[in-house]
């Protein structure tokens, strides 16, 4: 039998050993270690399942960190976006949605299995056809509303999690944007008409009830605005009445406003809890650009 090239991935007996090599600090270990489940790629939980692996907090830490280069790496193969970037995806729900299953495959730890975002998002949408959910405002209330899947924050703290969309509907929590996204990504699936707005400090939806056109705020209970009441009481800036009318975002609009989103929680991590920030805001920064 010829024997095994080095760049091979690891066998189960390798990774076995690899795990029990964690608590090694040794600079070349610790550089062998990584370099060795970076041929398994970023995602490690199937095979931490698999091999009946059971990490402690500490242990599951370090693992997410020395894989977190694969990821990084990973996104960078994937991604790809229209010629024209973002301004040709115009209609292209499909790019923005596998966009950002690619982007919440690069901020999953790696270690705790999940379902891919996809996957989570046909799930919420048929618990909600088996709801009976058929009309956008049904969707905002089962979403959102008193008892809804998702329980939304009115202030939610930075946290880079938000941007994850498949973490976002395991754990219910994310910001005005993430909970917008998934209110989009949701009533496309059940051929509902739900438009996002993107203003400069916040995200809200709107739909429509009876022909009249309603402003959601996901993250705040689901509350609703009759935009016409809105716009009558004259209390709004010019600015924010010309975006409560505007067309609606388009995909590629929802996608640079997500990944301005995704910056802003990088930058705002300390670098001490972070060390990988940088790095990843360089990233995020190169994504951004792409889509000009």
């Amino acid at each position: 039998m010829s024997p095994r090239p080095p760049d091979a991935p690891p066998t189960d007996a390798e990774f076995d050993a690899l795990l029990r090599l964690l608590d090694d600090e040794t600079p070349e270990v610790r550089s062998h270690v990584a370099a060795r489940l970076a041929r398994l790629g970023g995602d490690l939980s199937e095979r931490l399942i698999v091999r009946g692996r059971v990490l402690e907090p500490d242990d599951q830490a370090l693992l997410s960190q020395l894989t977190a280069p694969a990821r990084r790496e990973t996104l960078v193969r994937e991604w790809a976006v229209p010629t024209g970037g973002a301004a040709a995806m115009l209609d292209d729900w499909d790019t923005l949605e596998a966009l950002l299953r690619f982007v919440s495959d690069f901020l999953h730890d790696g270690v705790t299995v999940r379902q891919p975002l996809s996957d989570a998002l046909d799930l919420v949408s048929d618990e909600a056809a088996a709801a009976g959910v058929s009309t956008p405002d049904a969707l905002r209330v089962f979403l959102f509303g008193e008892g809804g899947r998702f329980g939304g924050d009115p202030e939610p703290t930075a946290d880079r999690r938000h941007a994850d969309l498949a973490w976002v509907v395991a754990t219910g929590q994310s910001d005005p944007l993430g909970y917008g996204l998934l209110f989009l990504l949701v009533a496309r699936r059940l051929d509902l008409e739900v438009e996002g707005l993107d203003f400069s400090d916040s995200f809200v939806c709107r739909i429509h009830i009876d022909g009249r056109p309603f402003i959601v705020e996901c993250h705040a209970g689901a509350r609703l605005h009759s935009q016409e009441e809105l716009l009558e009481s004259g209390g709004l800036s010019r600015e924010v009445a010309s975006r409560l009318t505007a067309a609606a975002a388009t995909p590629g609009r929802l996608l640079l406003a997500f990944l301005e989103n995704l910056l802003g929680l990088i930058e705002w991590e300390e670098a001490d809890e972070h060390p990988e920030a940088e790095e990843d805001a360089a990233l995020i920064r190169q994504l951004r650009e792409s889509l000009d």
